[in-house]
């Protein structure tokens, strides 16, 4: 078990962590701007959970999840970092659905992509978000 941290060394260590442009965000721009895909809204502030990435024109919400914080199966099993951790990502992972259903009953479609699945295939996620805005192309 890790030493335990007062809390000037536990707030250097958390305003470590971004919450927007991180790597795999950039990674995913530059891979969907390498196709041509612009036209997206990074970070909107009218939308609910603040989408990663907005196509606002075809209603098409991006959010990319980091593993840990988002409770990946892979990257965090509950009941292993203690109650707190648990509460924490239970947390996120419920107002990731309420968030996720607010977009939808606005008329949105949402996709959401794993940080580690961009880092291992950008071109496979970028691929995915042309999938669904090809869909929503399609309705529009």
């Amino acid at each position: 078990m890790s030493p335990k941290l007062d809390p000037i060394q536990r707030h250097a260590l958390m305003a470590r962590f971004r919450s927007r442009d991180t790597k795999p965000e950039l990674v995913l721009r530059r891979a969907l701007q390498s196709r041509g895909l612009r036209g997206y809204r990074v970070h909107p502030k009218g939308l609910p959970g603040r989408p990663d990435l907005a196509y606002t024109r075809w209603k098409l919400a991006v959010f990319v999840d980091g593993s840990f914080w988002h409770g990946h199966p892979s990257a965090f099993k509950f009941g292993t970092k203690g109650a707190y951790w648990d509460s924490k990502i239970r947390r996120n992972q419920e107002r990731d659905k309420l968030v996720t259903g607010q977009l939808i009953e606005a008329g949105w479609s949402v996709l959401r992509l794993w940080d580690t699945e961009i880092l291992r295939d950008p071109a496979g996620a970028a691929d995915r978000v042309a999938r669904a805005l090809a869909t929503r192309r399609a309705v529009a």
